[in-house]
């Protein structure tokens, strides 16, 4: 999507491109870029599109499954900042990206190139049902070639009818992947878990082989196959603004796991790198170079 983040001015802002699953290609590609980063969506054919794809090209991010929808634009969010912590005013209804499952073809061919298919509650959220069965039917072929599915459940409810509709989806949705992302404090809000583990616990019963749960500033809990564990969190200095925080550790999270197999390092570099983060304004912002070096 088109991001307007605050420039620090009063009443000013500066035009970017982000959105969740796109903040944590774009880590990736920052901290690992042995690794090939793709990204699927649909913009429309105007100059902001244009501009976008640009954007994920010079980024090291291969626009090559990118659909262009004639007509259409892309997505547009504000960043509201308060004390550190940040809230969203969207305009998306007419997003392209709401037709990235349109082409099921292109939709096969896309996931089915990919070693490790990343997507979120957010993905889930703009497509029609129509839309999310063909994207399901996809992930279930692509996990039976031995394709790694890895879903954050991003719970946006303002996104949703209902939030029935919402948590029923995020639940068949982690049962088809095989790493599940969520955040503890949305995950209490809308299912009413007490506490971490049982985050990690009812989504392990979905199925879903490694699961992480991120606790804003406490530990990480995780399960990984037969191996749970928990990874202590460093607190986060001159926090400015936590955009992206979650994104970014997903990032280092999953780069990891491509590279080492190894969940724990996965998580150290993921609080390391959300820890950089949110020191700065805006979703995409520059990291030390050394961030994803190998640990000592």
């Amino acid at each position: 999507m088109a991001e307007l983040a605050p420039s620090g001015q009063s009443n000013e802002f500066k035009l970017g491109f982000a959105g969740d699953t796109f903040n944590t290609a774009w880590y990736l590609a920052r901290i690992a870029p042995d690794i090939d980063v793709n990204y699927l969506t649909a913009v429309g054919d105007d100059a902001i599109s244009r501009d976008m794809r640009t954007f994920m090209r010079d980024s090291q991010i291969s626009d090559c499954h990118v659909q262009v929808i004639k007509g259409k634009t892309v997505g547009l969010y504000l960043i509201h900042l308060q004390d550190g912590e940040r809230s969203f005013s969207y305009w998306r209804d007419s997003s392209a990206a709401r037709q990235l499952a349109a082409d099921p073809v292109a939709l096969v061919q896309a996931i089915q190139e990919a070693d490790l298919i990343y997507y979120s509650g957010i993905t889930l959220a703009i497509l029609d049902p129509m839309a999310r069965d063909m994207l399901f039917d996809a992930l279930d072929n692509a996990r039976a070639l031995g394709k790694t599915v890895a879903f954050d459940t991003n719970l946006r409810p303002r996104l949703w009818a209902n939030p029935e509709e919402m948590k029923s989806t995020i639940m068949l949705a982690a049962g088809r992947s095989d790493i599940v992302l969520p955040s503890h404090e949305d995950e209490a809000a809308w299912f009413g878990d007490v506490d971490p583990i049982a985050t990690l616990e009812r989504y392990t019963k979905t199925g879903a082989r490694h699961v992480v749960v991120k606790n804003s500033a406490e530990a990480v809990v995780y399960q990984y196959g037969k191996e749970r564990g928990e990874v202590a969190v460093d607190p986060a200095h001159d926090v400015v603004d936590t955009t992206a925080a979650g994104d970014s550790f997903n990032a280092g999270v999953l780069s990891e796991i491509i590279r080492h197999d190894d969940m724990a390092k996965g998580i150290r570099l993921g609080c390391r790198l959300a820890g950089q983060v949110v020191r700065h304004k805006g979703a995409l912002v520059p990291i030390d170079p050394e961030v994803g070096a190998e640990e000592g």
